[in-house]
């Protein structure tokens, strides 16, 4: 087990530099909820889906192909999701949130929803929430009348469609070859140009345009620190690197006294 960095120098400069913070953003990946038991995305392509490749699972096309198929697939990662708590990790950031209202930013590229779990308020899923649905087309009502039925209009199928057009509803989660969703990136954007200090924990930093935002933030002025147990594409960015998990090291990073 990597040991908590919380008596190391760079440890207490960057609680120096929280301190100071008037803004603070926090851009999470896949290792922030590793602790909370969620499988990556590659991880949850065993048993019965090991035949299958991410093109299957996770495109438009691919939902389109074989509906009822990825349907299902999404079904049993809700339904493991559903089961997992946040981890000491995710409960430091909504407190600090609660400490601090409008300090602090999460931006996080999971869909897990353990964030909004834990109580952290305004968080930027970048690549969507596992348990939300949308349209998979531009609603029928939309085209011609501006009005859009909100998901609860489906009715039960596999995938559920609307009962006056046939449209499917989908994951309202970002699948290979999406855009992120525009409005989402923009207000991270803003987040990481305006803050003093991002914190970037649990991410590889090869996923962009997420890992651009840490760049963002430097390019902008502000000290970026990467919290991870193991190397990552953003070490290089960062003004000091803490090398330990999120459950291990937020608790004590964003305790009282910052």
């Amino acid at each position: 087990m990597t040991a908590s960095p919380d008596s190391s120098p760079d440890f207490a400069q960057v609680r120096a530099w929280l301190q100071a913070a008037q803004h603070v953003a926090v851009l999470t990946g896949a290792g922030m909820s590793a602790e909370s038991g969620i499988p990556t995305f590659r991880d949850t392509q065993t048993g019965l889906w090991a035949r299958f490749n991410p093109a299957e699972l996770a495109t438009e096309e691919g939902f389109r192909a074989q509906p009822e198929l990825v349907w299902n697939w999404y079904a049993e990662r809700r339904a493991a999701m559903a089961q997992v708590k946040p981890n000491a990790g995710h409960y430091a950031i909504a407190a600090y949130q609660q400490r601090h209202p409008g300090r602090l930013t999460v931006i996080t590229q999971n869909v897990d929803g353990l964030h909004q779990k834990a109580g952290s308020t305004d968080a930027l899923a970048l690549h969507g929430n596992i348990f939300q649905d949308r349209w998979l087309d531009l609603c029928f009502h939309a085209r011609h009348s501006g009005r859009v039925c909100a998901a609860s209009h489906a009715q039960a199928d596999n995938p559920p469609r609307c009962p006056d057009c046939g449209n499917m509803l989908r994951p309202d989660v970002v699948w290979f070859g999406e855009m992120l969703p525009p409005a989402t990136l923009h207000a991270a954007e803003q987040a990481a140009q305006r803050c003093a200090l991002m914190l970037v924990v649990g991410t590889s930093g090869e996923v962009y345009p997420a890992a651009g935002l840490a760049h963002q933030a430097r390019q902008a002025g502000a000290k970026v620190v990467v919290v991870n147990p193991h190397a990552s594409e953003l070490d290089g960015v960062a003004h000091r690197v803490l090398r330990g998990t999120a459950a291990q090291t937020l608790p004590s990073l964003l305790a009282d006294g910052v």
